[in-house]
């Protein structure tokens, strides 16, 4: 691959809780690894370890990267570096840190959603305390609020975040992108305990039920009983045509 620099995350002076990584494989050399933070003396140590075993995890061997952190936790440090390396090389390996005891719970297709918060999916900063507002539901946005070219990056996070962030029995839910492009987003949301995923500008059946087919077809290749419940958004006059065939579709 001629191009073998890539980035990923977000830097500046308003970005807290995140970070920017820049990684650069080389052909030899071994690891060197540089780090710029303001928390470096209480985290610089465990961050360096972190970036070394995502690295070795992607069996990465010669390489220069460049941590910019702004007080991210680990699981938004390993997103970034974790998407940076998949714009260089080609793996469907995934280095996925513990699935916290606190986001083991379930949901029920009847319940109580009066308030749901809605949460720009590459923004980590806006996930890490959403559950204390005690919403009934947490929206991890992965369509409008996130910039075309970090829909990749948001994939990751949002992963991550569904694993490691404690949203206090918020119900899990998760708007996908637009179909076609949502059927993209599953996979890295169904494994993880993922409650809901909300299907915008939905317009027709079919959609739903190709979604329902790929849906199945990850739970049955991981083992998942639980179901994971579809909430389709309405948005345009063909979906407003169709609407009681999308209601009725699964």
């Amino acid at each position: 691959m001629s191009n073998k620099i890539a980035t990923a995350g977000n830097t500046g002076k308003k970005v807290r809780s995140d970070c920017f990584v820049s990684l650069e494989l080389k052909d030899s050399s071994g690891i060197n690894i540089e780090q710029k933070s303001k928390v470096q003396v209480m985290y610089g140590d465990s961050n360096l370890e972190l970036c070394k075993d995502v690295l070795s995890f992607f069996e990465i061997k010669n390489a220069n990267l460049i941590l910019e952190d702004s007080g991210a936790l680990p699981l938004v440090i390993a997103a970034r570096i974790e998407a940076a390396i998949k714009e260089l090389i080609d793996t469907d390996k995934e280095y996925l840190l513990d699935l916290i005891e606190e986001n083991k719970y379930t949901s029920e297709k009847e319940q109580f959603r009066f308030s749901r918060l809605y949460l720009p999916g590459n923004t980590p900063s806006m996930m890490l305390n959403a559950g204390i507002h005690d919403p009934n539901g947490i929206i991890l946005d992965l369509e409008d609020s996130v910039a075309f070219n970090k829909k990749k990056e948001a994939q990751l996070l949002v992963r991550n975040a569904l694993r490691g962030i404690n949203f206090y029995g918020a119900e899990r839910m998760v708007r996908i992108n637009q179909f076609p492009k949502g059927l993209e987003d599953i996979k890295y949301l169904i494994p993880h305990n993922v409650h809901m995923l909300l299907v915008p500008k939905c317009e027709g059946a079919e959609q739903i039920q190709e979604l329902e087919l790929k849906i199945e077809e990850i739970k049955k290749k991981h083992a998942i009983e639980r179901p994971v419940l579809l909430m389709p958004i309405i948005e345009s006059a063909l979906g407003v045509e169709k609407a009681f065939e999308i209601a009725t579709a699964s």
